[in-house]
């Protein structure tokens, strides 16, 4: 028995072990005018396989991926000239991290560090026991998203007390969290929510 793993890696697997097997038999015809007529006839069986290959811009394409099938070996009469493998192969330009901005505990995002920052800025004291309530309630439903099992509200006000760099200050009697239930519940209900409206546009 013949098995496919023992005749290599195939060049191009979106078309499959036959087109690759085709292409290496149009490598061993010798006459150019039969070679070109048999990948005339395996361009044919490509655009039958894949219907969006039929129109005249995918020819060109389709002549390009003839030649990386054959290692850049396949000479034929072609309407377009022939690829050269370096034009083909190429490394792609390394992007660049994003080191400007150091996100230290990722669970909680970028946004959340930017929201602690704007708390420790704000003078008004009220207000900023307000936000920072609201912050920590954000911080412990994005923390139950990592984590299934309850959060400690002490864990969160150590945290934001990291996080600030010790500029707040969460030792005050109006930092009560919501329950870890509740808040899973309300992630549970704004799903099934999304849902519906995902359905309704449908």
């Amino acid at each position: 028995m013949n098995y496919s793993a023992k005749e290599g890696p195939i060049k191009m697997p979106e078309y499959g072990r036959n087109i690759q097997r085709m292409v290496e038999y149009a490598l061993t015809i010798e006459d150019k005018e039969e070679r070109t007529r048999c990948v005339q006839a395996i361009m044919r069986t490509m655009s039958n396989l894949f219907p969006y290959l039929r129109n005249e811009e995918s020819k060109h394409k389709m002549y390009d991926h003839l030649a990386m099938m054959s290692d850049f070996k396949l000479d034929v009469d072609s309407p377009f000239s022939s690829p050269m493998a370096g034009e083909m192969r190429y490394t792609p330009e390394r992007l660049p991290y994003n080191t400007e901005h150091r996100i230290r505990y990722r669970h909680y995002g970028k946004i959340l560090t930017e929201m602690i920052d704007e708390a420790a800025k704000e003078s008004d004291k009220e207000k900023q026991k307000a936000m920072i309530v609201m912050i920590a309630n954000r911080m412990k439903q994005d923390a139950l998203l990592w984590n299934s099992d309850n959060v400690e509200d002490s864990h969160i006000k150590n945290d934001i007390e990291k996080l600030s760099e010790g500029k707040l200050n969460c030792d005050f009697e109006e930092f009560r969290l919501t329950n870890s239930k509740s808040l899973v519940q309300g992630q549970s209900q704004q799903g099934k929510g999304n849902q519906k409206r995902r359905k309704k546009k449908k």
